[in-house]
């Protein structure tokens, strides 16, 4: 991967001269990464830029997350703006709303495997499990580093009958499990799906996506945007199917400032084009 910033000189036109559709994951992209969910607050520079973004014509904004769709429109709290919750199994919007049919009897199970969970992993301190509804997470930040393998243990041993019999699916992300629904969804064909129709209604002109995250779950949505696209990875560079990489949220902040930069230059070009041509 290449660092984002010593290549912004032949970026900055694709930007400028395409329609942007911007994916951003939450925590760890927009937020740094913080000891339980309820920590990742969204800054005001933060949503100052995005709110600045969202009001551009040239620009589509949608916050991917793997938290619920409830929990994301939460923490964000802008409208105009595409939210993907669950890891793209819930998505609303302008015009837009949609829920991923999950199997018949999936969320039944997702409650068995949580009672059993909370047995198992009582005597664990610092264990969050958090039930969203289409799926089901364990978070072990907070657990103790001898304890760790007593979670995945735990854990295993509360999913593997209904995972062998393809009832469910597993995903691993920074310090977290997860339960979901054993069907092909993911964060790379939810973005695909939005993508398609912001081309569909940009009547021709160029799309641009441009997708930025930091955890496994984002590696679905790097490999299906591996053509004509700007993948970002947040963090230090490691194996990741990303073109580029940012260091840290603050580098993305300082991204997204640039980009509405670009954006407000296009939006100007325009407004004087139109009164020229008044």
């Amino acid at each position: 991967m290449k660092y984002l910033f010593n290549h912004w000189g032949h970026l900055k036109e694709d930007l400028r001269n395409s329609r942007i559709i911007l994916f951003l994951d939450y925590d760890g992209t927009l937020t740094s990464i913080a000891d339980t969910p309820d920590r990742a607050v969204l800054s005001k520079e933060a949503r100052d830029i995005l709110y600045e973004l969202s009001k551009n014509r040239g620009c589509k904004l949608a916050v991917i997350s793997g938290r619920s769709l409830k929990d994301i429109k939460s923490v964000v709290g802008l409208k105009n703006i595409i939210y993907s919750g669950n890891h793209g199994l819930e998505i609303e919007g302008p015009k837009l709303k949609f829920e991923s049919v999950v199997p018949s009897g999936f969320k039944k199970i997702v409650r068995k495997i949580k009672l059993d969970l909370l047995r198992r992993l009582a005597h664990i301190k610092g264990v969050i499990l958090e039930d969203k509804g289409c799926t089901l997470s364990v978070h072990y930040r907070l657990v103790n580093e001898d304890n760790i393998h007593l979670v995945k243990t735990a854990f295993h041993e509360a999913i593997i009958y209904y995972l062998v019999g393809n009832k469910i699916k597993i995903n691993t992300g920074k310090m977290i499990l997860e339960v979901r629904p054993p069907i092909e969804w993911d964060k790379g064909r939810s973005v695909m799906w939005l993508l398609a129709r912001q081309v569909f209604v940009s009547g021709g002109d160029p799309v641009l996506p441009v997708y930025i995250g930091d955890d496994v779950t984002d590696e679905d949505a790097f490999s299906a945007l591996r053509k004509k696209s700007l993948t970002i990875f947040v963090g230090m560079p490691k194996k990741s199917k990303a073109k580029y990489y940012l260091k840290s949220h603050k580098d993305v902040l300082k991204f997204l400032r640039m980009v509405n930069g670009l954006k407000k230059e296009q939006e100007h070009g325009r407004d004087t084009e139109s009164k020229r041509i008044l």
